[in-house]
């Protein structure tokens, strides 16, 4: 961000308010091996996932799951939590997933690719994602050799991952540049720098909350080095917009904005029911009054109530499945309880909300 840029937004509007996640995937294939869409010998298949899991499990604690004895509840759990791609359970046949204790850390076996790794980490510091998976990457290596041409580099089953086979991925919670509609613009300038943009679950998805993915759709030609300076670069001109938007959001929204912001908060603390839909949409108006400063809370753990909103996560929590009408007064009892416990607006900020101060 540029010091003009920084000069221009007040204290509240921080980075961390902004950018919620960093991810960098490294995509792999075995050397003289069929890719996963053709890999006919399930235990040629099992071997790899076999080889895999005994040397990570040597540096560090990682769980195992086969995706075709894995129950489908089980599978949408994982998927919710971002561990998981559509493609892993697709070819449920063969496919595995290590994941870490901590869910830092998953490697995907027999998706699209051989090999998926993937790190995640809070906040934005993409060199510091690369170098944790670029480590487990090395480890793997020693033990199985990887696809490489000397031209393309590591060959994927996708064009698109060739080269050095790198997504670096960051999520941003923008609801300035969404509600003002200024994404339609941003957009095709970041698809002319060779980066794409995504709603929360990759290809496909909506941007619900206000949650966007930025990454880099160039893979051959660059240095991993060159796509990190390429993703944080334009990372950081769109939060700056973001900012700069939500400042003139405050200045321009008044009593409108927040009737919005504690309306909804008011509708998920009291609400007997609520689907996920609307559940996304208040938490997003709830979230954009923390970065307003209109309420004082943690967005770290908005995103983790948000994330253990979703229907497979709250079966977990409920320890059993349960009917989509029960989900929605489940969901409603649970987050009200901890929204209310989280005291986002005490008697002094509300009254000071009011008053218009």
């Amino acid at each position: 961000m540029t010091e003009a840029g920084n000069g221009e937004v007040s204290n509240m509007l921080k980075i961390e308010n902004v950018v919620m996640t960093t991810r960098i995937r490294l995509a792999r294939n075995v050397k003289d091996c069929p890719y996963p869409n053709r890999l006919a010998d399930r235990e040629q298949a099992r071997a790899i996932v076999r080889l895999v899991a005994a040397e990570l499990n040597e540096v560090e604690s990682f769980r195992l799951y086969y995706m075709d004895v894995l129950p489908d509840e089980q599978i949408s759990f994982l998927r919710e939590r971002n561990l998981i791609s559509r493609d892993l359970f697709e070819h449920r046949r063969i496919s595995a997933v290590l994941v870490s204790s901590d869910e830092s850390i998953s490697v995907m076996l027999h998706e699209e690719d051989h090999i998926r790794e993937q790190y995640f980490m809070r906040g934005l510091n993409l060199k510091k994602a690369y170098e944790r998976i670029a480590g487990l990457d090395d480890l793997i290596s020693e033990i199985i050799p990887f696809s490489y041409d000397e031209t393309l580099g590591y060959l994927t089953a996708c064009p698109t991952n060739l080269g050095t086979g790198l997504r670096a991925s960051v999520m941003l919670f923008l609801p300035a540049i969404a509600r003002r509609d200024r994404m339609r613009r941003i957009a095709p300038e970041l698809a002319r720098l060779g980066l794409t943009v995504r709603g929360a679950f990759g290809e496909g998805s909506d941007n619900e909350g206000d949650l966007f993915q930025i990454s880099n759709e160039v893979t051959l030609g660059l240095s991993e080095e060159e796509i990190l300076s390429l993703v944080e670069r334009a990372v950081m001109t769109v939060v700056e917009m973001e900012l700069m938007e939500r400042t003139r959001m405050k200045e321009e929204g008044g009593s409108a904005l927040t009737d919005t912001v504690l309306r909804s908060y008011g509708i998920l603390t009291n609400c007997m029911r609520i689907d996920s839909r609307e559940f996304m949409l208040r938490m997003s108006d709830v979230k954009l009054g923390v970065s307003l400063g209109m309420f004082e809370g943690s967005m770290e753990d908005l995103d983790n109530l948000i994330i253990a909103m979703r229907p497979a996560n709250l079966n977990r929590l409920n320890g059993a499945p349960l009917s989509a009408e029960n989900r929605d007064v489940y969901r409603a009892e649970y987050a009200g309880r901890v929204l209310r416990g989280m005291k986002l607006i005490d008697d002094g900020r509300r009254n000071a909300l009011f008053s218009g101060r």
